[in-house]
């Protein structure tokens, strides 16, 4: 097995992460192009995963005082003005089907808490969804010891999901 290897996103990525992050719905939602790069805009950490020339998954990370909206962001936005930790909020992250359990996912986070780490933030922060049941990404998350902080109901009640953050001096 080849080790996949960490670089930028760059523009001719967009397409392939697109048809990437659809096909992992309903852990993420279904986004457009047109969604995908406006998101871009807002992300301040935007990695792939290459595996032999070919992008294998990605991550997209916000940095707090975002213009972002999304009802996930802004539970933590609210509750590092409760608690005064800092985080680095990851928006996506995404693995492609056929190279699931490969430790991927796991490359694409020592990226992110490098970048906090990095920046002087507390803790990396993410949701992962109840319902619909994603009982991979909340194992997985567990083994990076992100712990849940809340729960609530998005998108007008058609999805429940569980409030993660792990602290960035636990992964060095």
């Amino acid at each position: 097995m080849v080790v996949p290897t960490l670089r930028p996103l760059v523009p001719t990525d967009l397409e392939r992460i697109v048809e990437l992050n659809n096909e992992a719905y309903p852990a993420v939602p279904v986004t457009t192009i047109e969604e995908m790069a406006e998101l871009l805009e807002l992300a301040s950490l935007q990695v792939v995963a290459e595996n032999e020339g070919r992008v294998i998954g990605f991550v997209l990370a916000i940095d707090p005082g975002s213009a972002y909206t999304s009802e996930n962001y802004t539970f933590f936005t609210e509750r590092a003005a409760d608690t005064g930790l800092t985080g680095l909020y990851v928006d996506r992250v995404v693995i492609d089907v056929n190279d699931r359990g490969r430790g991927t996912g796991r490359l694409l986070y020592s990226a992110v808490f490098d970048r906090a780490r990095a920046d002087g933030r507390d803790e990396v922060t993410c949701e992962v969804n109840l319902d619909p049941p994603n009982p991979g990404s909340l194992a997985f998350h567990a083994r990076l010891q992100f712990a849940r902080v809340g729960e609530q109901p998005t998108k007008g009640g058609s999805v429940i999901v569980a409030l993660l953050a792990a602290a960035v001096w636990k992964h060095r």
